[in-house]
């Protein structure tokens, strides 16, 4: 740089004066050539700093993490069972990734998802996409599984009056089987829901019916109302529409409730009767609002708010729907993409503050 080239001359001019002078006057010849060397130092480091990009000021420390940052990872489908005095019956248990990278102890929903006949956990799962809906809302789902031992077609058995007590036959199984779950997770109890279909939404109104201590809210998709058969002949005949009326006490749960107009396995006359049961004890006579999905069906869903204003069951029937899941994937069995989101909507009641 052309400061060291100028430093250099000032040294050499030091070193001629000290010759010129002799031995007699160093000194001052030294003090003057240090003198000068001492300036061009400092302006040489002037022009470092004005070289030199400014210093980035330190950062203050960050403060340490109360655990170490966790990955977010993808859920996880394990397989179980639970047995007792009833039987055994296996089961799927979805646990999302959010809700496996939480903080360890934080609750999460939990909710139990009863098939229908002929179907399993992993067609049913695929068929509601409710593993997808839970992984986007940090929820566990519990699957139990009808065997083939308890019921050829894999059908809850729902009309059998043993497995429409309380602490008896499949209902104790289910129970068991969600508390077991709780026991092992960490789940809010105060977020506990049952659903099902058709076989399976007959259960899950048993569950709700015998169970309120257990369950927040339920939900119904082409399903019966409880105790409205009570043997395998008045099942059948229940599905056409001839069913029992069964008086139980207590306040109902809060209960959402999806029927197509076109059902022509379960008449549709079976979910306005578990409407009924879930709002008898409710003064309003529901509110109809009428609607449509974008290249779908038409449907319509009647509310039925308490004296606060707070919507304790929901009915949606929709138009020239038959018995399928609304909403759901086509490659799980007895669905119909063009109906509303039934999964979405269940489990936005299901979460609605109370």
């Amino acid at each position: 740089m052309k400061i060291h080239r100028l430093m250099l001359a000032q040294m050499r001019a030091a070193t001629r004066s000290l010759w010129r002078a002799g031995p007699a006057a160093p000194g001052a010849a030294v003090q003057q050539a240090l003198k000068n060397a001492a300036v061009m130092q400092r302006v040489a480091q002037r022009q470092m700093r004005d070289f030199a990009p400014p210093a980035t000021p330190a950062a203050p420390p960050a403060p340490a993490p109360a655990q170490p940052p966790r990955e977010a990872r993808p859920g996880t489908f394990v397989d179980g069972h639970h047995v007792n005095a009833a039987g055994r019956r296996d089961y799927k248990l979805y646990v999302p990734g959010s809700v496996a990278s939480a903080e360890a102890g934080t609750p999460a929903p939990l909710l139990v998802m009863l098939h229908g006949c002929t179907q399993d956990p992993d067609d049913f799962a695929t068929g509601t996409r409710m593993n997808v809906l839970a992984e986007e809302i940090g929820c566990l789902v519990l699957y139990p599984a009808q065997s083939k031992g308890a019921n050829p077609s894999r059908c809850w058995n729902w009309f059998n009056a043993v497995d429409q007590r309380r602490d008896e036959g499949e209902p104790s199984i289910i129970a068991g089987m969600t508390r077991a779950i709780m026991e092992t997770h960490a789940v809010d109890p105060d977020q506990v829901y049952v659903a099902g279909l058709s076989a399976g939404g007959a259960m899950a109104t048993i569950m709700g019916t015998l169970y309120p201590d257990l369950y927040a809210a339920v939900g119904v998709h082409s399903g019966l109302p409880f105790a409205s058969a009570n043997d395998l002949s008045s099942a059948l005949a229940a599905m056409k529409g001839d069913f029992r009326r069964s008086t139980t006490s207590g306040q109902p749960l809060p209960i959402i409730v999806f029927h197509g107009d076109r059902d022509t396995t379960v008449h549709p006359a079976n979910g306005e009767e578990v409407v009924a049961q879930g709002a008898r004890h409710l003064a309003s006579p529901g509110m109809a609002e009428p609607g449509h999905v974008p290249d779908g069906h038409a449907y319509t869903r009647t509310l039925y708010p308490d004296d606060e204003g707070t919507v304790r069951a929901e009915h949606w029937v929709v138009h020239g729907a038959g018995h399928a899941w609304f909403g759901g994937n086509a490659r799980g069995s007895y669905t119909d993409g063009k109906g509303p989101d039934a999964s979405r909507e269940m489990m936005r009641f299901f979460r609605t503050p109370r």
